[in-house]
């Protein structure tokens, strides 16, 4: 390319940069971009102010997700309408004036702006953000510019055969390009998601995890089945592999789904959720620390776990112990000599039991809930006796208070004389005389 081709160029453009100058049509384009910006701002500001929480400004770090991506959509409200109002204003000029390229470029300048913004806004990773600037952008100005259509070609044109599959240049690259497109969104769109649904603070926790759960699953089975489509695979013919899955899943994935199954409706049903102490059927007891879709863990109070396959909670019986109220009744048993005053020890007992932090107590608490003590059984060697009471929690672990009121008990009877009976046997010799017994000592 000789010099003076480059010298002809310009003057060329000089040329017609100064035709287009005095032009009238020019200047009324100037005012109309002008004209759409002011009254886009305005519209824009005017939306925010009634809508506080699309309002960047009003926003902490504290806030949950889904505002924060609410306040970021605010910020685009402004080129959004400005935009709109540009591709409106484009099929007006076209129409009543001679030209519209000054409008035409506004437009195109105001989409690539547009489209930079939502990639500082929203995609966080600097790698994802550097692949959607230096291919994205490019690849939406030469839509914007109609010079798509030819790279198009060009890269269709670029292919090897494999057998009956033909792997073009283009292929790779919408693959590579809508493909990273459609997972970054379903995991935004996932995490937003589930960020929104955890702040509901009107639905309980079980309805939760399962609405998020099902929510994640739903999107990323959208987005496989978009990605499909980009490869230009037929979805019709996937009901056969789906025939065969379900065959696969009768027989050799049924304990997979079923303990799946057995999750979702473990989080539907609400018959355990996360806190429970739960006792299966075996013997097993834990504190429900993790609900999975495949197992449930259950963490013990010497600080082992029990994985158990979903289906159990499903088939099995077993014990939830603090599903709807912590509160548990006790016993503790202790024996006492015959000859003991029961209805002066009955009180002690009370009281001394009463007097435990964790013990339910006091006028406020109904009578059947006070501690209360008792005659179990006459025992060989006693009577038996038994006290009840309330409390918060499991008798275990850090929250365990059999084994301390066992030691006020035993302190207390120690300390008003009462007598905890020995073993005793009572032996009678009948035919003392009899030649065939010896002397007894």
């Amino acid at each position: 390319m000789s010099p003076d081709y480059l010298y002809q160029l310009a003057q060329q453009l000089l040329e017609k940069a100064n035709t287009e100058l005095v032009q009238t049509d020019t200047y009324i384009q100037f005012l109309i971009i002008l004209a759409i910006y002011t009254f886009a701002y305005l519209v824009a500001s005017r939306i925010l102010r009634l809508s506080p929480f699309l309002d960047k400004g009003d926003k902490a770090e504290g806030d949950p997700g889904w505002r924060l991506f609410l306040s970021k959509l605010g910020g685009l409200l402004f080129p959004v309408l400005a935009i709109f109002l540009l591709r409106l204003s484009l099929a007006i000029t076209k129409t009543t004036l001679s030209q519209g390229w000054l409008v035409q470029t506004a437009l195109t300048i105001a989409i690539l702006i547009l489209f930079n913004s939502i990639i500082h806004n929203f995609i966080r990773n600097r790698v994802v953000a550097r692949l959607f600037r230096w291919i994205g952008l490019p690849i939406l100005l030469l839509h914007l510019l109609g010079l798509l259509g030819g790279l198009i070609e060009i890269l269709e044109s670029i292919s090897i055969n494999l057998g009956n599959i033909e792997i073009s240049a283009y292929g790779i690259a919408r693959l590579a390009i809508f493909g990273s497109l459609l997972f970054w969104l379903g995991r935004v769109s996932s995490k937003t998601g589930r960020e929104f649904i955890s702040h509901q603070e009107d639905l309980d926790v079980r309805t939760r995890e399962v609405a998020a759960k099902l929510f994640e699953i739903v999107i990323f089975f959208i987005v496989s089945l978009l990605l499909l489509k980009i490869l230009g695979i037929n979805l019709t013919a996937l009901a056969v592999f789906g025939g065969a899955l379900g065959v696969g899943i009768g027989l050799g994935l049924q304990a997979i789904a079923s303990n799946f199954i057995s999750g979702i409706i473990i989080l539907a049903d609400r018959s355990v959720s996360l806190g429970d102490y739960v006792e299966l059927d075996d013997g097993s007891t834990g504190v429900v620390r993790e609900l999975s879709m495949r197992a449930t863990t259950l963490e013990t109070f010497d600080g082992k776990d029990i994985v158990v396959p979903n289906d159990k909670f499903i088939t099995e019986t077993f014990i939830n112990w603090t599903h709807k109220d912590k509160r548990q009744r006790y016993r503790v048993d202790f024996s006492v000599a015959y000859h003991t005053d029961v209805r002066k020890l009955v009180e002690i007992i009370k009281g001394v039991v009463a007097t435990h932090p964790q013990v339910f107590s006091g006028d406020a608490v109904p009578l059947e809930e006070r501690p209360d003590c008792e005659i179990d059984s006459f025992g060989d060697s006693g009577i038996n006796m038994f006290v009840e009471f309330w409390m918060e929690g499991i008798d275990d672990g850090k929250n365990r208070v059999g084994g301390d009121l066992m030691l006020m008990i035993l302190e207390a009877l120690q300390e008003h004389g009462f007598e905890i009976p020995f073993p005793q046997r009572e032996v009678r010799i009948l035919n003392r005389g009899h030649p065939g017994l010896g002397k007894i000592k």
